[in-house]
């Protein structure tokens, strides 16, 4: 395979199809850490909005390896586009007990299943798939080894200037939201313990892709003369596609009992900056409302840095394409981050 080196980055992202390219693009260290993992890898929950550039990732970066998306794929579409991609894919409602323990037990579990989004009104579903799904799970896939999506909203407020949220910070969950991950990552804890199984609880910070996320969300603001609500004053953003490549290379160091792991950008990012820079750009005055806290969902991602390397896309780089790609009115999901709820209501 013709391998497309990660640092090569366009000055913009063209469309759609340019963009899930990119966001699908392994690097060499990727290539390297799944030639060394024994096994393939089967991912939970594929279907949504970060699943298929994952899979189809993890698909070019080890061609010879069985790659298995699982979802329910109410959209046959993206079922379709992973096939296109060489990856296999199982249907499956992960809330049913005998289609899990049916899915073949692959020695490497993704886990990407979960609710966020609609919790407010919906908080008996949410709990069952961030806390009953993994626990249907933890059993089934005991022998294999299981990364684990999660969230950095897992943690207390703490203020910008540090010191912020290293993994042995105890979670203090504000919201139905954030209190069902802490028991999404308590049940695999719990199985990875009583099994053996090796695992990692990866707590992501907001990750970009330029449909949807943070820099979307300020830049679209500001784009269309909306209000920015400065109460939330920084956030942490990382690439897609950097994310996707830590989350597969972290099957390599999974620990027992499974273990949190936080990922996200090196820098916490002024929600002012960004709207002024956003705003310089698109010759538009942003709009402000209220005045920065300073306390905040802040982690620390400095082990995920020591275990993978810098992010390969850097902020600048990420302004640049969304900038553009606002201004082209390309496509983008209808999926506000909601960063700077302060209730935990989603």
């Amino acid at each position: 395979m013709t391998v497309l080196a990660a640092n090569s980055l366009p000055d913009r992202v063209a469309d759609v199809d340019a963009l899930e390219e990119l966001l699908s693009r392994p690097s060499q260290a990727l290539i390297d850490d799944l030639a060394a993992l024994k096994g393939d890898i089967i991912i939970l929950g594929v279907g949504g909005k970060v699943g298929p550039c994952l899979a189809r990732m993890a698909k070019r970066a080890a061609p010879d390896k069985r790659i298995v998306g699982v979802a329910r794929f109410s959209d046959a579409a993206v079922r379709q586009r992973l096939e296109d991609w060489g990856v296999e894919t199982i249907a499956c409602d992960l809330l049913h007990r005998d289609g899990v323990n049916a899915l073949p037990k692959l020695p490497n579990v993704i886990y990407m299943a979960g609710k966020k989004f609609g919790t407010s009104g919906g908080e008996p579903f949410t709990w069952a798939m961030n806390a009953h799904v993994p626990a249907l799970v933890g059993e089934a896939f005991a022998a294999s080894r299981i990364v684990a999506f999660s969230t950095l909203c897992v943690y207390p407020f703490v203020d910008v200037t540090g010191p912020l949220c290293g993994e042995d910070v105890a979670p203090v969950p504000v919201g139905e939201y954030a209190n069902s991950c802490v028991g999404r990552e308590r049940v695999f804890q719990y199985f990875s313990h009583k099994h053996g199984t090796p695992g990692r609880l990866i707590r992501l910070n907001y990750s970009i892709d330029l449909r949807y996320g943070v820099l979307y969300d300020i830049a679209n603001w500001v784009y269309t003369s909306q209000s920015i609500d400065l109460r939330a004053g920084h956030a942490n953003v990382i690439w897609q596609g950097d994310v996707n490549a830590q989350v597969i290379r972290a099957l390599g160091h999974c620990e027992t009992p499974s273990r949190p792991l936080n990922m996200g950008g090196p820098e916490q990012v002024s929600v002012r900056a960004l709207a002024t820079t956003f705003g310089q750009r698109f010759g538009i005055e942003p709009k402000f409302v209220n005045q920065e806290s300073g306390m905040g969902w802040h982690n620390d991602t400095s082990l995920a840095s020591k275990l993978f390397g810098y992010p390969e896309v850097p902020l600048a780089r990420m302004i640049d394409w969304t900038v553009d790609w606002i201004e082209r009115d390309q496509p983008h999901y209808d999926l506000p981050t909601h960063y700077e709820a302060r209730d935990g209501s989603f």
